[in-house]
């Protein structure tokens, strides 16, 4: 009896596993759809940027010259015949540059090869009119940055029909004894004519604000 009771609870629970693993178990809610972030694609990394070339201070400058002074022209004035022109002699080194005295210089043509010229200090009989050249020599120290200049007088004369005229388009300079050669192209010629004299004074320290 007691056996017969054991076989019908063990049947009863069978059935009642049975039934409970035949009910179907909803599956969950599905998540609601939120924004969705742009997916981007891996990058490569980047390769390292060259250096690139420093740009000059002052674009179109003019490199100094070896002896650390450049010339240019400063100015000139003519009447009747009469030329008058002044050179400047820039410092544009980084030391103290010093003159003393007069420049020597040559007049070239536009090949750059010498004119046939009597330079020499002063007026040079040129003219007996003040001029700038008459000026006494004095030493002087031109800081980086300061200037002297010189002036140079001739006259555009031609006496003598057979006898070309010349003209001069550069300067040749030496500032100081030793020093290196400073050449400049003249936007206006020496046009000497064919007198074929030319008179220059002393440096003369220029006064910069």
């Amino acid at each position: 009896m007691i056996a017969k009771r054991w076989v019908r609870g063990l049947v009863g629970g069978v059935i009642a596993v049975g039934a409970l693993a035949g009910c179907e178990v909803p599956p969950p809610p599905e998540a609601a759809p939120g924004p969705t972030a742009p997916v981007r694609a891996p990058s490569a990394s980047r390769p390292a940027r060259p250096p690139q070339p420093e740009r000059p201070s002052q674009p179109g400058a003019q490199p100094c010259p070896e002896g650390g002074v450049r010339l240019r022209e400063a100015g000139g004035d003519s009447a009747m015949g009469l030329r008058l022109a002044s050179l400047a002699l820039v410092n544009c080194g980084t030391e103290p540059y010093v003159l003393d005295g007069y420049p020597e210089l040559r007049v070239l043509d536009r090949q750059g090869a010498p004119v046939e010229v009597s330079a020499a200090t002063g007026t040079n009989g040129v003219t007996t009119s003040v001029t700038g050249v008459e000026a006494a020599p004095r030493k002087m120290t031109l800081r980086p940055g300061a200037e002297a200049t010189f002036s140079m007088v001739w006259r555009n004369t031609v006496t003598d029909v057979t006898v070309p005229a010349v003209e001069g388009w550069e300067i040749e300079v030496v500032p100081r004894p030793g020093a290196p050669r400073v050449r400049l192209r003249l936007t206006q010629p020496v046009d000497l004519g064919n007198t074929g004299r030319l008179g220059y004074g002393p440096w003369i320290e220029r006064e910069t604000r």
